[in-house]
Protein backbone atom coordinates (compact mmCIF):
# COMPACT_ATOMS: atom_id res chain seq x y z
CA UNK A 1 0.00 0.00 0.00
CA UNK A 2 1.56 3.21 -0.64
CA UNK A 3 1.23 6.30 0.71
CA UNK A 4 -0.63 8.30 -1.16
CA UNK A 5 -3.52 5.40 -1.02
CA UNK A 6 -3.86 5.46 3.14
CA UNK A 7 -6.06 8.00 4.72
CA UNK A 8 -5.49 7.32 8.46
CA UNK A 9 -2.75 7.60 10.63
CA UNK A 10 0.77 5.10 10.29
CA UNK A 11 0.64 3.56 12.91
CA UNK A 12 -0.27 -0.30 13.07
CA UNK A 13 -3.55 -0.42 15.61
CA UNK A 14 -2.35 -3.84 17.60
CA UNK A 15 1.34 -2.96 17.92
CA UNK A 16 1.09 0.89 18.00
CA UNK A 17 4.35 0.68 15.28
CA UNK A 18 5.41 3.48 14.04
CA UNK A 19 6.66 3.72 10.10
CA UNK A 20 7.43 6.59 7.86
CA UNK A 21 7.69 4.82 4.73
CA UNK A 22 6.00 1.35 5.26
CA UNK A 23 4.34 -1.54 3.72
CA UNK A 24 1.17 -1.40 5.77
CA UNK A 25 -1.29 -4.83 5.64
CA UNK A 26 -4.97 -2.74 6.10
CA UNK A 27 -8.19 -4.28 6.99
CA UNK A 28 -11.33 -2.85 5.82
CA UNK A 29 -14.58 -2.63 8.01
CA UNK A 30 -17.01 -1.04 5.89
CA UNK A 31 -15.18 2.25 5.10
CA UNK A 32 -12.90 2.43 7.42
CA UNK A 33 -9.49 0.87 6.77
CA UNK A 34 -7.11 -0.23 9.56
CA UNK A 35 -3.60 -0.70 9.14
CA UNK A 36 -1.03 -3.76 10.62
CA UNK A 37 2.56 -3.81 10.48
CA UNK A 38 2.07 -7.38 10.07
CA UNK A 39 0.44 -11.16 9.76
CA UNK A 40 0.47 -11.54 13.46
CA UNK A 41 -0.84 -8.06 14.19
CA UNK A 42 -3.92 -8.49 11.71
CA UNK A 43 -4.96 -11.99 13.10
CA UNK A 44 -5.13 -10.35 16.90
CA UNK A 45 -6.65 -7.67 15.21
CA UNK A 46 -9.75 -10.18 13.77
CA UNK A 47 -9.73 -12.01 17.08
CA UNK A 48 -10.38 -8.77 18.73
CA UNK A 49 -13.33 -7.70 16.36
CA UNK A 50 -14.42 -11.20 16.77
CA UNK A 51 -14.63 -10.90 20.65
CA UNK A 52 -16.26 -7.62 20.47
CA UNK A 53 -18.72 -8.03 18.09
CA UNK A 54 -19.71 -11.37 20.27
CA UNK A 55 -20.33 -9.58 23.11
CA UNK A 56 -22.49 -7.09 21.59
CA UNK A 57 -24.31 -9.72 20.96
CA UNK A 58 -24.51 -11.10 24.16
CA UNK A 59 -25.47 -7.70 25.42
CA UNK A 60 -28.20 -6.93 23.06
CA UNK A 61 -29.78 -11.05 24.04
CA UNK A 62 -29.48 -10.07 27.70
CA UNK A 63 -31.56 -6.50 27.18
CA UNK A 64 -34.35 -8.72 24.84
CA UNK A 65 -35.07 -11.02 27.50
CA UNK A 66 -34.98 -8.28 30.23
CA UNK A 67 -37.77 -6.30 28.27
CA UNK A 68 -39.62 -9.90 28.09
CA UNK A 69 -39.12 -11.06 31.35
CA UNK A 70 -40.67 -7.26 32.42
CA UNK A 71 -43.55 -7.38 30.13
CA UNK A 72 -44.58 -11.31 31.32
CA UNK A 73 -44.50 -9.93 35.00
CA UNK A 74 -46.31 -6.66 34.25
CA UNK A 75 -48.83 -9.21 32.56
CA UNK A 76 -49.09 -11.18 35.80
CA UNK A 77 -49.38 -8.39 38.12
CA UNK A 78 -51.70 -6.98 36.10
CA UNK A 79 -54.07 -10.10 36.45
CA UNK A 80 -53.95 -10.39 40.16
CA UNK A 81 -54.79 -6.63 40.91
CA UNK A 82 -58.23 -6.29 42.06
CA UNK A 83 -60.17 -3.91 39.93
CA UNK A 84 -60.72 -0.56 41.63
CA UNK A 85 -63.86 -0.08 43.06
CA UNK A 86 -66.77 1.68 40.72
CA UNK A 87 -68.42 3.10 43.93
CA UNK A 88 -67.97 4.39 47.41
CA UNK A 89 -71.06 3.40 50.12
CA UNK A 90 -70.54 5.71 53.15
CA UNK A 91 -72.63 3.30 55.18
CA UNK A 92 -74.23 -0.33 55.62
CA UNK A 93 -76.41 -0.92 52.73
CA UNK A 94 -77.65 -4.22 54.30
CA UNK A 95 -78.22 -7.53 52.86
CA UNK A 96 -79.29 -7.56 48.64
CA UNK A 97 -82.66 -8.89 47.82
CA UNK A 98 -83.01 -12.31 46.53
CA UNK A 99 -82.77 -13.17 43.30
CA UNK A 100 -86.68 -14.24 41.96
CA UNK A 101 -87.07 -17.87 41.14
CA UNK A 102 -87.29 -18.55 37.49
CA UNK A 103 -90.24 -18.95 35.90
CA UNK A 104 -90.97 -22.80 34.95
CA UNK A 105 -90.77 -23.24 30.94
CA UNK A 106 -93.67 -25.10 29.98
CA UNK A 107 -92.90 -28.40 28.09
CA UNK A 108 -95.20 -30.50 26.20
CA UNK A 109 -98.67 -30.83 26.77
CA UNK A 110 -100.62 -30.15 30.04
CA UNK A 111 -101.00 -32.61 32.01
CA UNK A 112 -103.36 -33.93 32.98
CA UNK A 113 -104.76 -33.05 29.70
CA UNK A 114 -107.76 -30.53 29.68
CA UNK A 115 -111.19 -30.96 28.53
CA UNK A 116 -110.76 -28.73 25.37
CA UNK A 117 -107.80 -31.10 24.73
CA UNK A 118 -109.83 -34.33 25.26
CA UNK A 119 -112.72 -32.80 22.63
CA UNK A 120 -110.18 -31.92 20.57
CA UNK A 121 -109.22 -35.14 19.91
CA UNK A 122 -112.43 -37.07 19.87
CA UNK A 123 -113.63 -34.28 17.05
CA UNK A 124 -110.20 -35.22 15.34
CA UNK A 125 -109.40 -38.72 15.50
CA UNK A 126 -110.82 -41.16 13.05
CA UNK A 127 -113.95 -43.62 14.80
CA UNK A 128 -115.86 -45.96 13.36
CA UNK A 129 -119.75 -46.38 14.35
CA UNK A 130 -119.62 -49.97 16.75
CA UNK A 131 -123.31 -51.06 14.59
CA UNK A 132 -123.27 -51.60 11.15
CA UNK A 133 -124.92 -49.67 8.63
CA UNK A 134 -127.05 -47.81 7.06
CA UNK A 135 -129.18 -46.82 9.53
CA UNK A 136 -127.88 -45.12 12.55
CA UNK A 137 -129.52 -46.29 15.67
CA UNK A 138 -131.06 -43.93 17.91
CA UNK A 139 -129.35 -42.72 21.40
CA UNK A 140 -130.84 -43.56 24.57
CA UNK A 141 -128.35 -42.59 27.74
CA UNK A 142 -127.01 -45.15 29.99
CA UNK A 143 -126.67 -43.89 33.49
CA UNK A 144 -124.60 -46.88 34.81
CA UNK A 145 -121.31 -47.63 35.08
CA UNK A 146 -120.77 -51.58 34.02
CA UNK A 147 -117.39 -53.31 34.21
CA UNK A 148 -115.53 -55.18 37.04
CA UNK A 149 -116.27 -54.17 40.49
CA UNK A 150 -112.40 -52.91 40.54
CA UNK A 151 -113.45 -50.40 38.92
CA UNK A 152 -116.11 -48.90 40.65
CA UNK A 153 -112.79 -49.06 43.38
CA UNK A 154 -110.54 -46.96 41.16
CA UNK A 155 -113.25 -44.08 42.02
CA UNK A 156 -114.89 -44.01 38.15
CA UNK A 157 -117.10 -41.46 37.85
CA UNK A 158 -119.45 -39.74 35.01
CA UNK A 159 -118.68 -36.43 33.88
CA UNK A 160 -122.21 -36.05 32.92
CA UNK A 161 -124.92 -37.68 35.38
CA UNK A 162 -126.80 -40.07 33.83
CA UNK A 163 -124.72 -40.12 30.57
CA UNK A 164 -122.28 -42.40 31.42
CA UNK A 165 -122.73 -44.17 27.80
CA UNK A 166 -124.69 -44.93 25.45
CA UNK A 167 -127.36 -47.74 24.57
CA UNK A 168 -128.30 -48.51 20.59
CA UNK A 169 -129.15 -51.55 18.72
CA UNK A 170 -130.83 -54.42 19.63
CA UNK A 171 -133.01 -55.42 16.01
CA UNK A 172 -131.04 -58.17 15.62
CA UNK A 173 -129.82 -60.68 18.21
CA UNK A 174 -125.71 -61.61 16.98
CA UNK A 175 -125.41 -58.74 14.88
CA UNK A 176 -122.15 -57.24 14.58
CA UNK A 177 -119.93 -55.25 16.56
CA UNK A 178 -117.00 -53.31 15.65
CA UNK A 179 -114.35 -51.24 16.96
CA UNK A 180 -114.54 -47.74 17.23
CA UNK A 181 -110.80 -46.80 17.01
CA UNK A 182 -107.21 -48.37 16.16
CA UNK A 183 -106.04 -50.30 19.67
CA UNK A 184 -105.21 -52.78 22.17
CA UNK A 185 -107.64 -55.16 23.43
CA UNK A 186 -107.46 -54.41 27.31
CA UNK A 187 -109.99 -56.75 29.12
CA UNK A 188 -112.25 -59.48 28.14
CA UNK A 189 -115.02 -60.91 30.22
CA UNK A 190 -116.71 -63.55 29.28
CA UNK A 191 -120.27 -65.52 31.08
CA UNK A 192 -121.05 -65.43 34.55
CA UNK A 193 -120.47 -61.26 35.14
CA UNK A 194 -124.15 -60.83 34.62
CA UNK A 195 -124.35 -57.89 37.44
CA UNK A 196 -121.05 -56.14 36.11
CA UNK A 197 -122.75 -56.02 32.14
CA UNK A 198 -122.50 -59.85 31.32
CA UNK A 199 -119.86 -60.17 28.29
CA UNK A 200 -118.18 -57.91 27.23
CA UNK A 201 -114.58 -56.14 25.96
CA UNK A 202 -112.63 -53.04 26.91
CA UNK A 203 -110.17 -51.71 24.34
CA UNK A 204 -107.51 -49.01 25.22
CA UNK A 205 -106.25 -46.41 22.74
CA UNK A 206 -103.79 -43.29 21.95
CA UNK A 207 -101.08 -44.75 24.35
CA UNK A 208 -103.96 -46.43 27.24
CA UNK A 209 -105.79 -42.67 27.93
CA UNK A 210 -108.84 -43.67 26.33
CA UNK A 211 -111.17 -46.73 26.58
CA UNK A 212 -114.31 -47.88 24.57
CA UNK A 213 -116.25 -50.59 25.84
CA UNK A 214 -118.60 -52.72 24.78
CA UNK A 215 -121.17 -54.37 26.71
CA UNK A 216 -124.32 -57.46 26.54
CA UNK A 217 -122.34 -59.26 24.13
CA UNK A 218 -123.68 -62.69 22.83
CA UNK A 219 -119.73 -63.82 22.10
CA UNK A 220 -116.43 -62.55 21.27
CA UNK A 221 -113.97 -63.83 18.25
CA UNK A 222 -111.24 -66.09 19.00
CA UNK A 223 -108.60 -63.78 18.66
CA UNK A 224 -110.05 -61.24 20.60
CA UNK A 225 -108.07 -61.72 23.64
CA UNK A 226 -105.98 -59.55 26.39
CA UNK A 227 -103.18 -57.50 24.15
CA UNK A 228 -104.37 -57.80 20.88
CA UNK A 229 -104.28 -55.26 18.29
CA UNK A 230 -107.49 -54.38 16.81
CA UNK A 231 -107.97 -51.47 13.73
CA UNK A 232 -110.77 -49.46 13.67
CA UNK A 233 -114.09 -51.42 12.06
CA UNK A 234 -112.64 -54.70 12.82
CA UNK A 235 -115.76 -57.54 14.43
CA UNK A 236 -114.65 -58.09 17.91
CA UNK A 237 -118.07 -59.29 18.94
CA UNK A 238 -121.75 -60.23 18.16
CA UNK A 239 -124.95 -58.21 20.15
CA UNK A 240 -126.59 -59.98 22.74
CA UNK A 241 -128.26 -59.35 25.53
CA UNK A 242 -126.29 -60.59 28.62
CA UNK A 243 -126.07 -58.91 31.52
CA UNK A 244 -129.56 -57.00 30.57
CA UNK A 245 -131.71 -59.63 32.93
CA UNK A 246 -135.35 -58.86 31.51
CA UNK A 247 -134.78 -55.60 29.17
CA UNK A 248 -134.12 -55.72 25.48
CA UNK A 249 -131.28 -56.62 24.40
CA UNK A 250 -128.87 -53.75 22.95
CA UNK A 251 -125.11 -52.50 22.89
CA UNK A 252 -123.99 -50.50 25.51
CA UNK A 253 -120.90 -48.45 24.27
CA UNK A 254 -119.15 -46.41 26.99
CA UNK A 255 -115.75 -43.91 26.30
CA UNK A 256 -113.81 -43.50 29.46
CA UNK A 257 -110.74 -41.33 29.69
CA UNK A 258 -107.80 -42.21 32.34
CA UNK A 259 -104.46 -40.46 32.02
CA UNK A 260 -102.31 -42.41 34.00
CA UNK A 261 -103.46 -45.20 37.33
CA UNK A 262 -102.72 -41.66 39.34
CA UNK A 263 -106.49 -40.32 38.01
CA UNK A 264 -110.40 -41.52 38.55
CA UNK A 265 -111.58 -43.06 35.20
CA UNK A 266 -113.73 -40.40 33.62
CA UNK A 267 -116.63 -41.61 31.38
CA UNK A 268 -117.57 -39.12 28.91
CA UNK A 269 -121.15 -39.09 26.96
CA UNK A 270 -119.97 -40.17 22.99
CA UNK A 271 -123.13 -39.38 21.94
CA UNK A 272 -122.32 -35.97 20.27
CA UNK A 273 -119.61 -37.05 18.40
CA UNK A 274 -121.30 -40.52 16.87
CA UNK A 275 -123.88 -38.63 14.66
CA UNK A 276 -120.71 -38.00 12.09
CA UNK A 277 -118.82 -41.28 12.77
CA UNK A 278 -119.32 -43.40 9.33
CA UNK A 279 -120.18 -46.49 9.72
CA UNK A 280 -119.67 -50.06 7.69
CA UNK A 281 -122.41 -51.13 5.40
CA UNK A 282 -123.00 -54.87 4.85
CA UNK A 283 -122.77 -55.73 0.98
CA UNK A 284 -126.14 -58.10 1.38
CA UNK A 285 -128.23 -55.57 3.61
CA UNK A 286 -127.19 -56.90 7.17
CA UNK A 287 -124.84 -58.71 9.23
CA UNK A 288 -125.69 -61.36 11.28
CA UNK A 289 -123.23 -63.55 13.78
CA UNK A 290 -125.83 -65.62 15.28
CA UNK A 291 -125.09 -69.45 14.73
CA UNK A 292 -127.35 -72.40 16.06
CA UNK A 293 -125.31 -75.51 17.49
CA UNK A 294 -127.50 -76.70 19.61
CA UNK A 295 -131.31 -77.41 20.07
CA UNK A 296 -133.06 -74.53 19.96
CA UNK A 297 -134.71 -75.61 23.75
CA UNK A 298 -131.25 -75.58 24.73
CA UNK A 299 -130.85 -71.66 23.76
CA UNK A 300 -131.19 -68.93 25.89
CA UNK A 301 -134.34 -67.17 25.80
CA UNK A 302 -134.07 -63.66 23.77
CA UNK A 303 -136.24 -60.65 23.65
Amino acid sequence: MGAEDRDVGDRCVVCARVEPDFEWIVLLQGRRGRLHCSTVCLSDSVEQHRRARAARNRRRWLAALSLGALAAGALVIRRHIAPPAQSICGGYAGPLPEAPPPAPRPYGPAWPPTDDEWKALFETAHWIYPLPGPVRRAFRPEGKIFGPAATAARGALCRTDGHCGVDLGGELWGEHIYAAQDGIVDRVQGFGHEEHGGQYVRLSHFGGMVFTEYFHLAATPRGISRGAHVKAGELIGLLGDTGIGDGPRHLCFALSVRPSPDFPEVFWDPSPWMGRWPMRVPPNGTVAGLVITGKLGDMPRRH
